[in-house]
């Protein structure tokens, strides 16, 4: 015996017939209120009126709240994203200010460099022809013996006993010299003397170097020291090898009968120097002969 079957669409429930039908009544609902409304405003025109501002305070609020809510999602979402836009734009920022800073730099130090090399220049340019100009490649400092290497040597026509100096003041002079290169005995070294004169007056004195960076300058003729602080001394020329008027040191205080000074031309801050003959000095001029009448 069969057992009796239901009859009704298999998948189509109670539920989805009830959906159905309440969604004809509200189909059918709207229809009937659209036409309702259609004839409000045909026949009654003031009382339609009254309907759409019943309809639009009724709406207002809804409108209100969710145009709020729209705004506090998009004021997020732009604050969010100017937070981002912020970090990006400001490590770009910062990269450019350390491009920027880096050029900087590179302007001033080519900027000292042009300095340098424009002063190097009218040094050459001056009245003593230069034997070579050399770049100092090192420079050596013992307990007492202060030494600079240059990269210019007897193929560029060095020879030992040639004054160097650089735009800044007197150096030392060649002691040393290879095919290419050639050593220098620096005016702070031990076995260095320069017969200097004071710039303010022309007191002649003695510029001894101390080994240790500084120099002595003792005056020659007796008295009281006659330096000052700041006072700069430059070469005299006397005895010759040393050209006159060549900055050599500034005072840096007095101690006792001689003075203790810091040369003009530090070779650790130097790059160039000119290498320039041994200065002859100005020959007296000759006797004029009497012509016995």
């Amino acid at each position: 015996m069969k057992p009796r079957t239901r009859n009704r669409r298999p998948g189509f429930s109670r539920r989805a017939q009830y959906g159905l039908f309440f969604s004809y009544v509200v189909a059918v609902a709207g229809i009937v209120i659209g036409l309702g409304l259609i004839l409000v405003a045909h026949f009654d025109p003031v009382g339609f009126g009254a309907i759409r501002g019943l309809a639009l305070d009724l709406t207002t609020p809804v409108s209100t709240a969710g145009r709020s809510l729209v705004d506090g999602i998009g004021g997020g979402v732009q604050t969010v994203s100017a937070y981002i836009n912020a970090g990006s734009q400001n490590a770009a920022m910062r990269a450019e200010l350390d491009h920027d800073r880096q050029a900087l730099v590179r302007a001033r130090i080519l900027a000292l460099e042009n300095a340098r090399l424009r002063r190097l220049l009218r040094l050459v340019e001056g009245n003593v022809d230069p034997v070579a100009v050399a770049r100092i490649v090192g420079s050596t400092g013992t307990s007492s013996r202060r030494l600079a290497t240059l990269n210019a040597g007897s193929l560029n026509g060095v020879r030992p006993g040639q004054p160097v100096r650089s735009p800044e003041g007197l150096v030392g002079r060649v002691v040393e010299t290879g095919l290419t290169a050639a050593r220098v005995l620096l005016i702070t070294d031990n076995a260095s003397v320069v017969p200097v004169r004071l710039a303010r007056g022309g007191l002649a004195a003695l510029a001894a170097g101390r080994g240790d960076g500084s120099l002595e300058l003792r005056p020659l003729g007796a008295g009281s020291n006659p330096f000052h602080r700041g006072d700069i001394v430059l070469t005299s020329g006397t005895g010759g090898l040393y050209p006159p008027d060549v900055p050599v040191a500034v005072v840096l205080r007095r101690d006792g009968d001689i003075a203790i000074a810091w040369p003009l031309a530090d070779p650790a801050r130097l790059d160039y120097a000119v290498v320039e003959p041994p200065y002859i000095g100005v020959p007296a001029p000759a006797a004029i002969p009497t012509v016995t009448p």
